[in-house]
């Protein structure tokens, strides 16, 4: 059983001694690129607080995909109207909604009760219903009201006329255009609950979102997180990537909800990562002087924040785990994996990438 940590509130959460800068150190702005991932998408709540509370960056812009896209919104609507105490406080409200909307639900601590193992939900007969309900039926059949817990999450939460006018932080929001079968990246006046409904549109849970008479699915299909955005509309070099899903598995996947989650985790990677090797190959253009600067194209510095091991300690089905205890215990996780970017690569700030893309390509 997980236990929850008792409540803080991120006004009184303090960094370690040795991690503590002074608001007069030097400032940077980066852009974010923030990935999606279900419940993990606390880790990112985690990342996003620990930047905050340190004080030395400043967000330009934001990309984000499914959880990455309503992380990203809120740090935006805090920053724009309170700065990033606001934007903290903002952060908890999101994932506590979340907490309470996942204690109404299946998954709830009192029905996990006589069958927890940790966060992971595989052992649990809801999951497993669930996993046999999706694979014989579709939500237009076992929802056919189109219900999606989310809308309630987010509904009076976040400001999308303060988001849509904003220019000081821009937010860049994926998804997956079902017909099409092309990416779409929704941005200024195209702002609403639904494209962020939209790009956390799992197809097997959730009718297709319709925006403007097209229909999405989640934006990790096309872009886990998309980078381009930041590169094309934003000034600063610096990008920041927040990674929630893992890159590796240990152990090879044998059962059949172990291979399915996997394709998942390797399909919503695959167009970030040749997002990387395009940056990778036009950096590398730059600095061996092959392409000048009349092509147009300027050196990207890439920022990597992740906790590859904890992350993939964690089943693909606690991802669907809401519980407040384990959401805390990801936030801590994120802050802690922030803290330690900021001690070994906050001087690579404008001055390079502080992460090889070697890992990512075999």
């Amino acid at each position: 059983m997980t236990k929850p940590p008792s409540p803080r509130t991120p006004g009184r959460r303090s960094a370690p001694a040795t991690a503590r800068q002074s608001t007069a150190s030097t400032r940077h702005r980066i852009n974010l690129a923030l990935q999606g991932g279900g419940s993990h998408g606390a880790f990112t709540w985690g990342v996003l607080d620990r930047l905050l509370e340190d004080g030395r960056l400043e967000v330009e812009g934001i990309s984000g995909t499914s959880a990455g896209a309503m992380n990203g919104a809120l740090l935006a609507q805090g920053l724009l109207t309170g700065g990033p105490n606001a934007a903290r406080e903002l952060l908890e409200r999101l994932w506590r909604r979340v907490a309470k909307s996942h204690s109404m639900g299946p998954f709830s601590q009192s029905w996990l009760s006589p069958f927890a193992s940790g966060p992971n939900l595989d052992s649990h007969p809801m999951y497993a219903g669930l996993d046999m309900m999706v694979r014989m039926m579709s939500p237009y059949q076992f929802n056919p009201m189109g219900l999606n817990p989310l809308h309630d999450v987010l509904e009076g939460l976040v400001d999308f006329s303060l988001l849509r006018r904003a220019t000081d932080v821009r937010l860049f929001v994926s998804a997956t255009n079902v017909n099409r079968g092309q990416l779409r990246v929704f941005a200024g006046e195209e702002l609403s609950v639904e494209c962020l409904l939209a790009s956390a549109c799992l197809p097997m849970l959730f009718q297709a979102v319709k925006i403007d008479g097209e229909h999405y699915w989640d934006g990790g299909y096309m872009g886990n997180p998309v980078i381009d955005p930041l590169v094309k509309h934003c000034h600063s070099a610096d990008v920041m990537i927040v990674q929630v899903t893992p890159i590796h598995r240990a152990e090879l996947p044998r059962a059949p909800t172990a291979i399915i989650d996997r394709i998942n985790e390797i399909s919503f990677n695959s167009a970030f990562y040749r997002e990387l090797r395009s940056i990778e190959l036009v950096n590398r253009l730059l600095g061996d002087g092959r392409i000048g600067p009349d092509s147009g194209l300027r050196p990207i510095h890439l920022h990597l924040v992740e906790s590859e091991a904890g992350m993939a300690a964690l089943g693909v089905s606690s991802k669907l785990n809401g519980d407040w205890g384990f959401l805390c215990e990801l936030r801590d996780m994120g802050r802690q994996a922030a803290d330690s970017w900021l001690t070994s690569h906050f001087d690579r700030l404008g001055q390079g990438s502080s992460f090889e893309t070697g890992p990512f390509f075999v």
